[in-house]
């Protein structure tokens, strides 16, 4: 199953497929979710009702898309956090990324054998900044882009 980021909801919305000149996307969203090919996590909800805009109403009413992050999740929650601590990054880094929805995507990815889906690039030397690709590696998760996703699962929209 895929495990989409906030960013995937927002570049799509902002760039790539907007409501309003590629309905088919968010159709395929929809689709997706139903036959249980993806989802997403509460975190990312929250973060997506931050703004007041076609995205907040939209996530609004797809509230199972968006599951918790639930018990089976805490060890590796754990094992993410010990992680992040043991490497060269700042103590600012540690603490946004353990913070934010990244640190529980990628846990609850970990937990119960997902593929994050993420705009977000691999940053390795950053000392300022955990990225969850290198999150994803260091836990042996699969992490892609949208386009590789749609392109797995043949999305296609077609006129």
């Amino acid at each position: 199953m895929y495990l989409l980021d906030a960013n995937i909801f927002i570049q799509s919305k902002n760039l790539h497929y907007g409501f309003d000149f590629v309905p088919a996307f968010w159709d395929w969203i929809d689709q997706g979710h139903a036959s249980g090919v993806l989802c997403s996590i509460d975190k990312v909800a929250a973060e997506l009702r931050a703004v007041d805009d076609d995205l907040t109403t939209w996530a609004s009413t797809r509230r199972t898309l968006f599951r918790a992050v639930d018990a089976a999740t805490a060890p590796s929650l754990g094992v993410l956090a010990a992680w992040a601590a043991s490497g060269s990054y700042r103590a600012s880094a540690i603490s946004a990324f353990l913070g934010g929805a990244d640190y529980q995507i990628v846990a609850y990815a970990h937990a119960h054998g997902h593929t994050v889906v993420t705009h977000e690039k691999s940053a390795p030397l950053s000392l300022t900044n955990i990225k969850m690709p290198d999150a994803c590696l260091a836990l042996g998760v699969p992490c892609m882009d949208p386009f590789t996703m749609l392109r797995n699962e043949r999305a296609r929209f077609v006129l």
